[in-house]
């Protein structure tokens, strides 16, 4: 009786220490994904959104950054036509978030081999009911309308001013679906941290495949993250040397990857199409907004006509400096195969490397694009007098996304052959480093 009641407390205890954990987990995910949106958004001047409507925008931002969605909605009676589009995802905050995430879900599960797949379960059952409860909260919250200035010397402010029928903007999450794509976001953060780490135990029934796949994961994360660091680097400087402070450091804490993978991928030579136009732009580099306001007529599936293409050849009509983005992913992706190849079995043959190389390299090319995607849109018309160009604009990049993938492949497979012969020198013999 005593055994039974001492192993029931232990139970106890336990369960209580895995709720601690998982809520611990989401919480410092999520306050560190608010003070970073929260951070970016004052950087690039939104603190003077009308009605004090600044947390909710906050919590819009975290809730895009999470998967989530959010819609953009606008009304101006029923003398008008409004529409308008937001498809991106600010990844700084994305990454700050998933990083402390999966740290803090990785932390209880340090110096083990092996994991239970039934405690894995559950460990992330309640890592998700904790993490949809905090994001259906901040869906609740990131909603709110307002009105557009249109002058009080205008000819459109005088009409709408006499028909009251003033433009009004605003956004609203869908909390359905933000908790779908949420759940989807959480199960990559885990997938991809228990795939990275090698202190993360698996169950003893994937134990085997460790060999081919976490070297390979590492070397792909590894990848990303040299590429932000490089770009925190190159961001920090552009802020100090050439002013526009604000706006950099809005980049840099709201959207670098989406700069820099973007980048990763041109540098391996995938083509993008895109434009930007009216008083929407890209506020970092500067070539990239200058390509994508020069229409050549081509436009990706589904795309507005008058688009324009982005890759290596483009940008360096405008900087010669951009054959640089080639080197720089040659460079880079021959020292993560490098790394995977290290923390490989020796036993492994090269071109084994290749085709781990390769496919990874491939589902990372595939995953970027589909990140690193963007499109903006909002018109605002009203009848008898067309289209408002002040309140009307345009922003998309689109990637031709099999040539990149295939792209990823052919790079993979090369580097992959390369950095195996290179680290054979370095590694030991039989021994499981992933």
């Amino acid at each position: 009786m005593s055994r039974h009641r001492t192993t029931t407390r232990g139970d106890a205890a336990h369960t209580v220490r895995d709720w601690r954990d998982a809520l611990a987990a989401v919480l410092a995910g999520l306050v560190s994904m608010i003070v970073v949106a929260a951070l970016g958004l004052w950087a690039a001047g939104a603190t003077g959104v009308p009605e004090n409507a600044f947390p909710r925008l906050v919590a819009a931002v975290v809730v895009m950054a999470a998967g989530g969605s959010v819609e953009l909605a606008g009304d101006a009676g029923v003398i008008a036509e409004s529409q308008a589009q937001l498809t991106v995802l600010p990844l700084s905050v994305s990454l700050v978030g998933a990083l402390v995430t999966a740290g803090l879900v990785l932390r209880p599960l340090r110096h083990r081999a092996v994991a239970g797949t039934g405690e894995l379960i559950g460990r992330f059952v309640r890592l998700a009911v904790l993490w949809l409860a905090a994001l259906a909260a901040l869906a609740g919250l990131a909603r709110h309308s307002f009105e557009i200035p249109l002058g009080e010397d205008s000819l459109v402010g005088d009409i709408t001013d006499f028909l009251d029928a003033s433009p009004e903007a605003g956004f609203a999450a869908d909390v359905g679906l933000t908790l779908v794509l949420g759940l989807l976001w959480l199960i990559g953060v885990v997938v991809v941290a228990l795939l990275v780490s090698r202190r993360a135990p698996l169950p003893a029934r994937l134990v085997r495949f460790q060999e081919s796949v976490r070297p390979a994961a590492f070397a792909m994360v590894a990848l990303l993250l040299t590429y932000v660091g490089i770009g925190l680097v190159v961001g920090i400087v552009v802020a100090a040397t050439q002013g526009h402070a604000g706006r950099t450091f809005a980049v840099i804490l709201l959207g670098l990857p989406n700069v820099v993978w973007l980048a990763l991928t041109l540098g391996l030579g995938a083509t993008w199409e895109g434009r930007v136009e009216g008083p929407f732009g890209l506020p970092m580099p500067r070539v990239l907004d200058e390509v994508l306001r020069t229409p050549d007529g081509a436009t990706p599936d589904g795309a507005t006509p008058g688009g324009a293409t982005l890759n290596l050849s483009t940008l360096a009509e405008r900087d010669g400096r951009a054959w640089w983005l080639l080197v720089v992913a040659a460079v880079l992706v021959l020292g993560a195969a490098f790394a995977m190849a290290v923390r490989s079995p020796a036993r492994v043959r090269p071109w084994r490397h290749a085709l781990h190389m390769g496919v990874a390299l491939a589902l990372t090319m595939l995953v970027v694009c589909l990140l690193t995607r963007l499109t903006a849109r909002y018109g605002l018309s009203l009848i008898g007098i067309g289209d408002v160009e002040a309140l009307g604009g345009e922003v998309y990049l689109h990637p031709h996304l099999w040539g990149a993938v295939g792209l990823g492949l052919g790079w993979g497979l090369v580097a992959g052959l390369i950095g195996s012969l290179l680290a054979t020198p370095v590694r030991r013999r039989g021994e499981v480093r992933g």
